[in-house]
């Protein structure tokens, strides 16, 4: 998970594909960390959507002042991590965090402006009143609440993927390689971890193969130099409906938790951003939202503050 990493791990699960020809070519061309990137490569053939909202005065008066007179609510965001939050062949940042972040801006009356930064100091920044929010699949963890409040808006997990024909079991993957996003939890935490099970066994350590980008963990995945690869839910989900059959997922989802908006504390954007979502999810565009880019396997009913399960 994007937000579980140091600072995060990530969970999306999409059913909005890119064209196959775009994943060819990138396979063809080898592991591309260009931007515009998605999970197994290519160009997005998927348009951003956008609801029909109006501003809700009363939701909007809880915004801080600062935010209110200026008009726009400040984002930090890491790219490429598709669905959520990745970039077009323009360059412009699009996704189901994107389109729901305008929908909230809607509400709220203001203009989300997309800053980007290393995913590690996204927090460091809201703290710093760099950035007013965050959004960048932050998986909401008790470590990360003692720094900033999380707005919950989203449930994903972690799911393994396989080359297609592979038999990985993800419970005991002892000496296999296998591809993690740096600084994900898939990274510090989840994969670190059935690795030490295996050597408490006698058994060979899994050799983890960590990447910067998730897009480079894919490919890597897709290419064969890695048996298997870890990632947040709808991430995987995504990838394998972008690999044109070559790979497919190894084992079901787990250790699902919730996705949040880190906020600096005790900011009343806090409470202006949940009532946004939950506004949203009451009138069924946070559904729409989520349907458009096939994530609607991790809606919540219910939008809360500093929900961490662990």
């Amino acid at each position: 998970m994007r937000d579980l990493r140091s600072f995060g791990s990530l969970r999306r699960l999409p059913g909005i594909f890119m064209l196959l020809v775009g994943v060819i070519a990138l396979v063809v061309a080898g592991c591309s960390n260009d931007d515009s990137s998605t999970g197994a490569g290519g160009s997005s053939a998927i348009q951003p959507t956008t609801v029909d909202v109006a501003k809700q005065a009363d939701i909007a008066a809880l915004l801080p002042a600062g935010i209110r007179e200026s008009g726009q609510l400040i984002v930090g965001v890491n790219v490429p991590y598709a669905p959520n939050e990745f970039k077009d062949s323009n360059g412009q940042i699009i996704g189901f965090d994107v389109d729901l972040m305008n929908a909230i801006g809607k509400v709220l009356g203001v203009t989300p402006v997309y800053k980007e930064a290393d995913f590690d100091k996204i927090i460091p920044s809201i703290q710093a009143g760099t950035f007013n929010i965050g959004m960048s699949s932050f998986t909401d963890n008790k470590d990360r609440e003692a720094q900033v409040d999380f707005v919950n808006y989203f449930s994903a997990g972690i799911q393994w993927a396989q080359q297609a024909g592979g038999n990985i079991d993800p419970t005991n993957a002892c000496g296999k390689k296998v591809a993690v996003q740096s600084t994900t939890v898939e990274d510090t935490d989840e994969v670190p971890a059935k690795s030490k099970a295996c050597t408490d066994a006698g058994k060979p350590a899994i050799q983890i193969q960590k990447y910067t980008d998730q897009s480079e963990a894919t490919n890597a995945l897709v290419l064969g130099r890695v048996d298997a690869m870890s990632a947040d839910s709808p991430v995987t989900a995504y990838a394998i409906k972008q690999a044109g059959g070559k790979i497919v997922a190894a084992g079901p989802v787990f250790d699902s938790a919730p996705y949040g908006y880190p906020i600096a504390k005790g900011s009343s954007l806090v409470q202006a951003v949940q009532k946004a979502v939950q506004y949203l999810i009451d009138n069924g565009q946070y559904k729409a939202i989520a349907e458009h880019w096939g994530v609607e396997a991790g809606v919540v009913p219910t939008a809360t503050v500093n929900g961490a399960t662990s």
